[in-house]
């Protein structure tokens, strides 16, 4: 007998070898249809690439709803545009404030708060030109707290007389009486005085008396007192409190707190 083997009784081995099964078993039509099912749910590129995607605008739109319920509750952008609050803030800042801090209670004399115009402060500001492009951009931006607000709504001044409070300018050396307590603002623009018109105020209930740090260059409760007959500006009007400078970077920090100036005034009688 010849011990070589003849190639033509042997077939060739499959590329693919059929599935196995247990010994003296052989596959049920549920086996076979389980081995199906795990191919199918391999998934494909463009299952994968969609799923990616889907995933993307998902986080874009969880950030989005984040960013609009912290705009709208929490914290808001907004932009310097003139000097009235020099040097404190000059224009081009870009400053944070805190719409938690809005109410009475939390109001302190010495704030910096933005307030809406309480009736015609601003006057007729010109838009600034921007294309239709450009205009949706800017409403989208500020809508979701991305661009700082600038609208000719606004107005960012300091508190200094709170409701029932006697606010006078100035005694015999130059300086604003708050309930009879002298005050030394250290914090009023360098060179300029505290007031160079005279008044004599007691602040109403629900509303405070704002100034602008640069008293040579601001048209706050003290002009609109004098031309207009009342200078208050409603607490209802108040978005929030100043906290943070962001922008530009190199005087990028938070605001000083310049409580220990008013910490001698007392209660209103």
């Amino acid at each position: 007998m010849s011990s070589e083997l003849d190639p033509d009784r042997f077939a060739e081995a499959p590329e693919v070898m059929p599935p196995s099964y247990p010994p003296g078993k052989r596959g049920t039509d549920e086996d076979k249809a389980e081995i199906v099912d795990d191919v199918d749910e391999k998934p494909t590129r463009g299952s994968s690439v969609l799923s990616l995607v889907l995933e993307f605008f998902t986080v874009v739109a969880v950030a989005l709803l984040i960013s609009v319920i912290l705009k709208t509750f929490v914290v808001q952008a907004f932009e310097i545009p003139s000097e009235s609050m020099e040097n404190t803030m000059i224009p081009g800042d870009r400053i944070l404030v805190n719409k938690l801090a809005d109410d009475e209670d939390s109001l302190e004399r010495g704030d910096l708060i933005v307030f809406i115009d309480p009736g015609n402060w601003l006057g007729d500001l010109p838009e600034p030109e921007r294309g239709p492009f450009q205009e949706k951009l800017q409403i989208i931006g500020q809508a979701i707290g991305v661009l700082p607000q600038n609208s000719g709504e606004h107005l960012v001044k300091r508190i200094i007389g709170l409701p029932g409070d006697h606010v006078a300018c100035c005694n015999d050396v130059g300086q604003l009486m708050i309930n009879g307590e002298p005050i030394n603002e250290t914090y009023i623009k360098e060179g300029v005085v505290p007031s160079v018109e005279n008044f004599d105020v007691t602040v109403p209930s629900g509303h405070v008396w704002v100034m602008g740090d640069n008293r040579s260059n601001s048209q706050d409760s003290r002009y609109h007192q004098a031309v207009e007959g009342f200078g208050f500006v409603p607490i209802t009007n108040i978005e929030g409190r100043a906290w943070l400078r962001i922008l530009p970077f190199d005087r990028f920090g938070r605001f000083d707190d310049v409580s220990d100036i008013f910490a001698e005034v007392p209660d209103p009688q």
